[in-house]
């Protein structure tokens, strides 16, 4: 019996008791409508938003804490806790002024010294936090409510960084807690938005708990991505972290879980037959696949190394093994940038393109002083997509001479291991798989994964002039045309250098039961607005 033919069997053998799982506590009618029971595309092992960059923490950190600005299904940043702000003629003196009624999950109200704090933090680690640290002449409290920013030249995109919706985001974290060691996890977890994480009951691997924050105030506008009006319209929110895909489907058809967030493809046909269940592209700007390869040790510290991985890849392989044989939720990627988007390029692809070249790319790895030795492959197994690409890819480099050590390990581990850089014999590694959602691949903005500043950059820590020089270019640009040509030059450059190596582009499912409304399609699960019925 194949995979999916056991999947689909599994999914309709009967809920979480038929497959080995734990059955769901009783609940009755009326706390039933109040509780959302939702499977997160992966266990929520660690959950600091700044200290990482996982989707998942992201995720849930946006329930827990809020932000100054938030971007809206327009991409456009909108104001959140920000109540009015005012800047000097030359861009130069930003005062900001916080909206009144702003609480923290403890009761005590929000200040500009938290706001401080938490921008301190977090702009340590964000890619455009550092850019705007390196401008940052004075950052400092007006009063309680009233703070202010003054550069030493403009910074055009001030707001779009507050309020941007990839990791890490500007989150609002009481001043004892934002004044954590950006690089250590933090331990309280007391928020300033819509709801309250539970963390008396929080089992990694198991389950995370959210509870209404009754003292929320929300905007009076439309809520839209992550502006707007929160309006939690549930008292309590249980993630259920359900690895296994048959057990998770047949969870939801059996009312025992009611929203999954990410579906495997192979499932989907038999959700879709399922009249209780609705089924729905999470997200029109979909993902980009992305083979992460360590710049700072043998053998990818060397580009022809690299550039090898390219010259036999194929990203049909890699997108059939993750969302199937359906084209229409997949394409091949020529390049870093989110098809259909006014920045899409395909400048410098020729390398990902038409027949696969292994005896080119095996003389390349030659040429780069590969030897045999072991590359330390990270392959989280209880993320369908990451682990889809991680048996590819352990074919691919073995195909290619390479001696594969298999880290077969979970999402958790992989985004705690990730950010070593000791050596892979000694607990790093040399490659893992992520992906990048299309609307953190628009431009080089909210695009960390494609920057290449060296100790700065993501995981695997590219060093590349050219890339930055054409990252630079970009941000001073002053019309489309101009930004359009730094991005064509930025797109060649980093496949030259090989900041990493895009699998492809792809579409995601989400499914939920009818008896839950108010879903938004977007880049992430968006939760206020979203009710249920008995």
């Amino acid at each position: 019996m194949d995979r999916r033919t056991l999947l689909k069997g599994l999914a309709g053998a009967g809920g979480l008791a038929a497959t080995g799982g734990l059955s769901m506590p009783a609940l009755s009618q009326g706390a039933a409508a109040r509780t959302l029971r939702f499977v997160p595309q992966a266990n929520l092992a660690n959950f600091d938003p700044i200290w990482g960059t996982q989707y998942v923490v992201r995720n849930a950190a946006a329930l827990v804490w809020d932000t100054l600005y938030g971007v809206d299904a327009t991409l456009q940043p909108q104001r959140q806790m920000v109540e009015s702000e005012e800047v000097t003629d030359d861009g130069l003196t930003w005062t900001f002024r916080l909206r009144s009624g702003l609480k923290f999950h403890d009761g005590e109200p929000v200040r500009s010294k938290d706001v401080i704090a938490s921008l301190t933090r977090w702009s340590a680690r964000d890619p455009m936090g550092l850019m705007i640290k390196a401008l940052q002449q004075e950052l400092t409290a007006v009063d309680d409510k009233t703070f202010k920013l003054v550069l030493k030249q403009p910074y055009p995109k001030l707001l779009y960084a507050l309020g941007k919706n990839n990791t890490p985001i500007a989150f609002i974290m009481p001043e004892r807690i934002a004044q954590t060691d950006p690089f250590k996890q933090i331990t309280d977890y007391v928020g300033s938005g819509p709801m309250k994480f539970a963390k008396a009951e929080w089992v990694p691997g198991a389950k995370a708990v959210f509870e209404k924050f009754t003292d929320y105030v929300p905007r009076q506008e439309k809520s839209s991505w992550l502006a707007g009006g929160k309006q939690i319209l549930i008292d309590r929110l249980e993630w259920v972290v359900i690895p296994d895909p048959a057990t998770a489907a047949a969870a939801l058809q059996n009312g025992e879980v009611d929203w999954w967030e990410s579906p495997i493809t192979d499932l989907v046909p038999v959700l879709k037959s399922n009249r209780n269940i609705n089924v729905d592209i999470a997200d029109p700007l979909g993902n980009v696949g992305s083979f992460r390869m360590n710049h700072l040790y043998p053998p990818f510290n060397d580009v022809r190394a690299r550039r090898a991985v390219l010259m036999a890849m194929s990203q049909e392989d890699y997108m059939r093994a993750l969302v199937g044989d359906d084209t229409s939720l997949w394409k091949p990627l020529p390049g870093f940038f989110t098809p259909g988007t006014p920045l899409y390029s395909e400048a410098g692809g020729e390398i990902l393109k038409g027949k696969r070249d292994f005896d080119a790319a095996k003389k390349l790895l030659a040429e780069s002083g590969y030897s045999g030795q072991p590359v330390t492959c990270l392959v989280a197994q209880d993320q369908p997509i990451t682990k889809a690409q991680g048996d590819v890819t352990a074919d691919l480099l073995k195909k290619l001479g390479m001696n594969v050590d298999f880290v077969a390990t979970d999402w958790g581990t992989v985004g705690s291991r990730r950010a070593q850089k000791t050596p892979p014999g000694q607990g790093g590694w040399q490659m893992f798989h992520t992906w990048h959602a299309g609307a953190d691949c628009i431009n080089p903005a909210p695009y960390n994964a494609i920057r290449a500043n060296g100790d700065k950059a993501w995981f695997g820590w590219p060093s590349s002039d050219a890339v930055e020089k054409d990252v630079v270019a970009w941000f001073e640009a002053k019309n489309l045309d101009e930004e359009k040509a730094a991005i064509n030059h930025l797109n060649k450059a980093a496949l030259e250098d090989v900041v990493y190596a895009p699998t492809g582009f792809f579409l995601g499912y989400t499914a939920w039961r009818k008896t839950i409304s108010g879903i938004a399609k977007g880049p992430l699960p968006f939760f206020w607005g979203v009710s249920k019925t008995a």
